[in-house]
């Protein structure tokens, strides 16, 4: 499982001109899911990304997690993220989940940082999205959490 976070003072994602979900200073996680992750992945990158300290302490370090801040957590499904793109010009999409087990271990994802943090947004799952951002740094983290 592969999350993309962006620190953002802004966040906002939208679907045939409607808006689906919005935050403002907080992260925006983009979730790639491969055909080997399962809950107990998606638990543990919650637990990480939920922990993972990319918001700025009084000297400037980056020592502060989202709940030190009370940013907002917006989740947005991104296939794209599931890509082998060691090889050639074209992406390669093998190791993704297929579509109906992605949809599932998303909507899990979801319902458990729901649980576990407030507030949470999300995008529309298979959906044609625009997500408009403004990256706060710019800092962005690539996180990776795989089965055992």
């Amino acid at each position: 499982m592969r999350a993309l976070l962006q620190r953002v003072s802004r966040a906002a994602v939208n679907v045939a001109g409607v808006d689906v979900g919005r935050i403002d200073h907080g992260l925006l996680v983009l979730l790639g899911l491969d055909k080997h992750d399962n809950r107990d992945v998606a638990d543990r990158m919650i637990d990480k990304l939920l922990a993972y300290r990319l918001f700025a302490d009084a000297e400037g370090r980056l020592n502060r997690n989202v709940a030190d801040v009370a940013g907002g957590v917006l989740l947005v499904s991104q296939f794209t993220l599931s890509a082998d793109t060691r090889k050639g010009l074209r992406p390669s999409f093998s190791s993704a989940m297929p579509p109906a087990r992605a949809r599932e271990l998303y909507d899990y994802t979801l319902d458990a940082l729901h649980r576990r943090y407030s507030p949470v947004e999300s995008g529309q799952f298979g959906a044609d999205m625009q997500v408009a951002l403004i990256n706060d740094g710019p800092v962005t983290f690539l996180l990776e959490v795989h089965g055992d």
